[in-house]
């Protein structure tokens, strides 16, 4: 069952903090998809994976670690229907713009068939410095990568992306960096 995106923003249901597969399995399991089902992801889906990737798992901290507790990654979120942010804190989409965009999110071919695709924005004035926030990208990156293997769907990281034209599409400011994209879906 999909979701329906009629609302402006999306108030994700409380992640289930207690399933998936056990950490060994999903390591094993983990792997880069490139070929994607047209299907898109379950709300529960949805709420447990951005809540793996880099939701509040305390009340001051994230399920990934930052450099000093910064914590200035934050994600957007590209599905049929729009462009979201991903307000961790509240855990909550709030729309960015409406449309499919998928396809603006990177170069290749498939990034217009995933589900979704996650685009990682560092708030460089909050960054302990360059280095860690890419650092940080990847704490999170992984995070979903293991997600994702502990539910059977497929994902691949990604860093052919045009930089600039992603940044006007998500209304970025002049501190905030696109460091990555990754996109998440059914394996085909």
């Amino acid at each position: 069952m999909g979701y329906s995106l009629s609302a402006q923003d999306i108030k994700l249901p409380d992640p289930d903090r207690t399933g998936g597969k056990p950490l060994m399995q999903a390591l094993n399991e983990r792997k880069s998809v490139r070929s994607y089902r047209d299907k898109e992801l379950t709300i529960r889906q949805l709420s447990d994976l951005l809540w793996a990737a880099n939701g509040f798992n305390r009340d001051d901290k994230r399920t990934a670690p930052t450099a000093n507790n910064r914590q200035e990654l934050e994600l957007y979120v590209v599905i049929k229907n729009g462009i979201y942010f991903y307000d961790a804190r509240n855990h909550t989409l709030k729309e960015v713009k409406k449309g499919d965009y998928r396809a603006e999110t990177g170069v290749q071919d498939f990034v217009a068939d995933a589900a979704l695709n996650l685009v990682f924005v560092s708030d460089m004035d909050m960054a302990s410095s360059r280095q860690y926030a890419y650092t940080n990208c990847g704490f999170v990156s992984q995070n979903v990568y293991l997600y994702c293997a502990s539910e059977g769907l497929g994902s691949v990281v990604r860093g052919s992306f045009d930089k600039d034209k992603l940044g006007k599409l998500l209304n970025l400011k002049p501190n905030e960096e696109i460091l990555l994209t990754q996109s998440v879906g059914y394996p085909d």
